[in-house]
This record gives structure tokens, C-alpha cells and sequence, in this order.
């Protein structure tokens, strides 16, 4: 049987190693994925990490934010086209960039391949250890129920205790490494009972769906997909407190300090497409059934999986941050203790760039 774990491993050092080399090479035609970026046709060569600002255009200067093709106002975003409308005045130009998942993203920050990430609580704790200078720009709800544990549809698995000594597939760094280990510590287990297998979600799909590893830890709507199918059933997801942390959003320090008013606007206009996506489940639906290749009634069935809120940063964030990071230091899964408020911005800093819709929920 092929060897998963070394097979996730390899692939995600190797293709790591491809995007920093290409992120370097400035006659490069396309930006060389990480992790397993899907590279567009129409992508520019990478500037490096400590170019200032956006790549430059015709006309103006491009901001490159992460795609999602989940049941998320990010995805609406793109498809509607406001943020354009509100940054073109500006001379800004927008580059919607798919990544495999938020480490792959955070790769891509540090090397000057993206602009905005949209990641779990995990990837910027990690990147930082590694040596990635990021700033946390906003906290999104938890969304915890979208988020679960699949086994296959006829495993004789029942509980989380019974994957004692299984392969349970998931990205490193990921929201699903992190819930794992606290469903594992909920039931007196730790990772080391049991065999972590290292796949960004493409392949973890493939080696789940030909019952190569025991369980899978992943996010929508991937286990919906895979429900549907009759190829897996879950067994938990993030909800009932399993979740206790928030998304984030974040860019690295230098397109801070020269893009704040940019990322103001972008900030706006994403919290404007969070109410407009949490009134309109039918429409959000209609919009990303395409995206997502799942129908709409099960896109309106799934809404409720989801908040649509940007959340203020407050000091329990921060703290809560700073235990996610001791967490992983604990356990050995990175390499030095890290101080997450390094990362983080002043107060008043927030003030400016945070909606104040938002803002007034403190």
C-alpha cells in the first residue's frame, strides 16, 4: 500500500520548496504554487516579500486575496464585484488567488506571492514560528459546526476513542490539526495514539475516498461532498465548544504599512458582504452552488453552519491566540515559543482599519 503519510510530507517540502524558488525568480511567467495552489493562466511573476506594496498593473497597483469556494462572503465577494468597484478610484486592481489551505496562503504571504490570507487560528502561529513576519488585520466568527471529523460511510469507527492507532488524514498547521487534538485530549488520547497523516485537501479527498487513511479532518464543503456521495458520515464537527477560537484575516507587515486605506475599504466592504450573505441564504446559494458544486437547497440547509460576522480583536483574542501557540509548542509541533501579540496591532490601530460596525460590538 502506498505510503500516505511520507506521500503528504514530501509533497507539501517539495512543492514549499518549488514556490519560494519561483517567488524568487523574477522572469518567472506564473506564480509556482505552495501546497497545491491552482496557478491561473493570467498570474503574474511574484514580487518578492519585502517589496512594499502590490504587484503593479496597467493602471494601478493589484491586491491579491485568497479565493474561497466554501459557502463564505469571501466567495460572494469576488463573485459580486464590489470590492473592485470601491478599490478602482484608488488604482487598485483585485487578483483573486486559490490556495489549497491557509499554511499554503501564509507561505505565499511571506514570499510576496499574496496579499490578504483568510486562515484558522493555527497557519499564523506556525508561519511565525518559522520566521514570518505577519499582521492579524481581523477576527471572523468561528463557524465551528462547518468544520468536521469524517470517517468512511461503513467504517465500524464510533467515537473518537476508537481511532486509537488509526491514520487520521489533515493539513499540518490546519483548523483540522487543531481540533483533532482537542477532540483527541477530550477523550484522554493524545496525536501520538494515533497516525497523523500530513494531506492538503486535494489529496486527503483522493486517499479518504479509497479508504487509504481511517478518518479525515476537514472543512465544508468538502465533507458535505463526501456525505452526499455516501463516501463518508461525520463523527464530529467543531460545534458545542469544540471550536474555541476565531478566523482571522492577515498580510504581511510591508503591504501593511503601505496599503492601510486599501485594506480599510477591503475590511468594509467584506463586513457589508457578511450582512448581505447572512440575510440572503437563497441568493448566497444560488451565487456559489457553481462554486461550491453542491445545490442549492443543500447550500440553504448548510447557512446555518455559518455567522457572517467579523468579530473586534480584543485582548481575549489575543490571549486565546497566545494559548493556541503555546499549545503547539507543548506538543512539540513547533520549533521555539512565539509572542502572538508581536503580530498583532496597536488598539488604535484597529480603530482606523476595522469597520465600525464592527468595532461597536466591544
Amino acid at each position: 500500500m502506498q505510503d500516505w503519510k511520507n506521500l503528504g510530507n514530501n509533497r507539501t517540502t517539495r512543492r514549499s520548496v518549488l514556490f519560494l524558488l519561483g517567488a524568487c525568480m523574477a522572469f518567472s511567467t506564473s506564480l509556482v504554487g505552495c501546497g497545491t495552489q491552482t496557478s491561473q493562466p493570467d498570474q503574474a511573476a511574484s514580487p518578492t516579500s519585502t517589496e512594499a506594496a502590490s504587484q503593479t498593473t496597467t493602471g494601478g497597483r493589484t491586491i491579491r486575496i485568497v479565493r474561497s469556494k466554501q459557502l463564505t462572503a469571501l466567495a460572494s465577494l469576488e463573485k459580486r464585484g464590489n470590492l473592485e468597484k470601491r478599490l478602482e478610484p484608488l488604482g487598485y486592481k483585485v487578483q483573486w488567488l486559490e490556495f489549497a489551505a491557509g499554511p499554503q496562503q501564509l507561505e505565499a504571504i511571506n514570499a510576496g506571492g499574496l496579499d490578504i490570507a483568510s486562515t484558522a487560528e493555527s497557519p499564523p502561529v506556525f508561519a511565525q514560528a518559522a520566521g514570518s513576519s505577519l499582521v492579524y488585520l481581523a477576527a471572523n466568527s468561528s463557524d465551528g459546526r462547518s468544520i468536521s471529523l469524517l470517517v468512511p460511510a461503513n467504517s465500524p469507527v464510533k467515537s473518537v476513542k476508537d481511532l486509537k492507532g488509526k491514520k487520521v488524514a489533515f493539513q499540518k498547521a490546519s483548523i483540522g490539526h487543531y481540533l483533532l487534538v482537542r477532540a483527541l485530549e477530550k477523550e484522554g488520547l493524545k496525536l501520538s495514539d494515533i497516525e497523523s497523516v500530513f494531506l492538503p485537501p486535494p489529496d486527503a479527498n483522493v486517499a479518504f475516498s479509497q479508504n487509504r487513511v481511517d478518518a479525515w479532518f476537514i472543512w465544508e464543503p468538502f465533507v458535505t461532498r463526501n456525505v452526499q456521495k455516501n463516501v463518508g458520515r461525520v463523527l464530529i464537527d467543531g460545534g458545542n465548544g469544540l471550536r474555541d477560537t476565531n478566523g482571522f484575516f492577515s498580510t504581511s507587515r510591508a503591504f501593511y504599512d503601505n496599503n492601510q486605506e486599501a485594506i480599510k475599504i477591503f475590511l468594509d466592504e467584506f463586513q457589508k458582504e457578511q450582512n448581505w450573505a447572512k440575510n440572503n441564504p437563497k441568493e448566497l446559494a444560488e451565487l456559489l452552488a457553481p462554486v461550491t458544486q453542491l445545490d442549492v437547497p443543500t447550500l440553504v440547509a448548510m447557512h446555518d453552519k455559518y455567522d457572517f460576522t467579523l468579530v473586534p480583536i480584543t485582548e481575549q483574542i489575543i490571549t486565546k491566540q497566545q494559548e493556541v501557540a503555546d499549545k503547539w509548542y507543548s506538543l512539540g509541533q513547533i520549533p521555539k515559543k512565539v509572542d502572538v501579540r508581536e503580530q498583532f496591532l496597536k488598539p488604535e490601530d484597529y480603530a482606523k482599519i476595522t469597520p465600525q460596525e464592527v468595532l461597536a460590538k466591544k
